[in-house]
């Protein structure tokens, strides 16, 4: 048997997570964003990209082993947002260093 839990207005949470999907999936971009200075953390690249619009989410890819940033990472935006977002944060300087940032490729899998 399947147990549900309901909200007040009666949806399910997995009525949630599956719109949450659909909207993640639908109506966000996620950009990649290279040369960020090594000190860079999610919060920092979050907040810096929300100047020019609607950030649903950000993180700095670090190194399993050392845990040390890699210098690149991932913003999701509102897919309304991403050109906007790109052609204002593109080139621009963040922490002394020039970002690069573009539409992410969709991963290949091995």
């Amino acid at each position: 048997m399947h147990k549900h839990h309901r909200f007040a207005n009666n949806v399910s949470v997995s009525a949630l997570q599956s719109n949450r999907r659909k909207v993640n999936f639908y109506m966000s971009k996620t950009l990649y964003v290279g040369n960020l200075p090594w000190s860079t953390t999610d919060v920092n690249l979050s907040e810096t990209f929300q100047a020019h619009g609607h950030v649903i989410s950000s993180r700095v890819i670090t190194d399993k082993e050392t845990g040390r940033s890699r210098g690149f990472g991932f913003v999701e935006v509102d897919n309304d947002d991403t050109e906007k977002i790109v052609t204002a944060m593109n080139g621009t300087d963040f922490g002394g260093r020039q970002l690069v940032v573009n539409e992410a490729k969709p991963r290949e899998h091995m």
